[in-house]
């Protein structure tokens, strides 16, 4: 038996989520639903802009909030990442591993800032995103703990990690030696802006193909170029052995290799989106680590995801997701 069920490679980023109106976005300039990267400056006037609301602070990062649910769950992850030598960086790694995570805390730490995500939640329980990298924008192939990779069931990765050369060597790297020593190897498309705008990036991370994708359905009909739902699957059996993707109230669609399957969505009252394909993405390889069907994983996929979504923030608490597990 591996280690590690599943080994994790992202940035690492202090969430601070914030409730906003549409009225904040249009004043600040922002893009609606999706992730724009920053410099510190704007996003430090985005804060100040914000300076009367009290923002919830969390350990984030697409990658990190799977792996913090898939262990959660009861699942060994390791999450290799970037932080600084400063008071967020020290935040973010004690939350991960309060988390249940084994990470790369051995790595030296640079000087510079902690990368920080700044989440605009609107009333209609959208979100959006200004991420300031900070040193995770250098996240490179030092980070990876390849004995840690090697000992492990799944390799999993994000798509954000395109907009940085030295993050998108590293995960390209990364998996490489995953395939070598036998590792199955998993990808999220994390954002409609990155394949957009960096979908020859996204192409390189795959490479061959991996064994698992997730994607939103935007997501997937950007990658495929066409706004056909059916076309974008077809393109995904091309670049994917199994894929699942997320449609909101409409549930998902997951491609098992040999069948496409509907997971049906589950009806709640949604407060807050943040993090809710992160969810899926984690209860679904959780259950695939345990030998379920793909529709038996979906659908606690689907429940979990549905659950975070009535609440505020990227994560549930452990008792939480432990009752989501136990219904199943």
């Amino acid at each position: 038996m591996a280690k590690y069920h599943i080994y994790g490679i992202g940035n690492a980023l202090v969430d601070m989520e914030y409730e906003v109106t549409p009225e904040d976005l249009g004043i600040l300039g922002i893009d609606k639903g999706v992730m724009t990267l920053v410099d510190e400056h704007q996003q430090l006037s985005i804060m100040e802009h914000l300076k009367s609301h009290h923002p919830q602070r969390g350990s984030g990062g697409s990658a990190a909030n799977s792996i913090i649910a898939f262990s959660q769950f009861g699942g060994k992850g390791f999450y290799s990442c970037k932080v600084a030598d400063d008071e967020l960086g020290h935040f973010y790694m004690k939350d991960l591993i309060e988390g249940g995570v084994d990470t790369n805390h051995h790595t030296e730490k640079d000087q510079g800032h902690t990368g920080r995500c700044v989440v605009l939640v609107t009333p209609d329980s959208d979100r959006t995103m200004c991420t300031f990298l900070g040193v995770s924008g250098n996240l490179s192939t030092q980070e990876l703990v390849e004995e840690a990779l090697c000992d492990s069931d799944w390799f999993y990765t994000e798509g954000y990690l395109v907009t940085s050369d030295s993050a998108r060597a590293a995960s390209i790297e990364a998996k490489r030696i995953a395939e070598a020593a036998g590792v199955k190897t998993a990808i999220s498309l994390s954002d409609p802006n990155m394949v957009k705008f960096f979908k020859p990036g996204l192409l390189e991370m795959i490479g061959s193909g991996v064994d698992l994708l997730f994607a939103n359905e935007f997501e997937a009909m950007g990658m495929a170029g066409s706004d056909d739902l059916h076309q974008a699957v077809d393109y995904l059996k091309t670049i994917a052995r199994h894929f699942a993707i997320t449609r909101g109230p409409k549930g998902a669609l997951v491609w098992d290799g040999r069948a496409l399957i509907e997971i049906d969505p589950v009806r709640v009252e949604p407060v807050d989106t943040v993090g809710a394909g992160d969810m899926f993405a984690g209860a679904f390889l959780y259950g695939l680590s345990q030998g379920w069907s793909h529709q038996r994983a979906g659908d606690l996929a689907s429940a979990a995801s549905a659950r975070l979504v009535t609440t505020l923030g990227p994560r549930l608490p452990t008792e939480e997701t432990l009752s989501i597990l136990k219904a199943f």
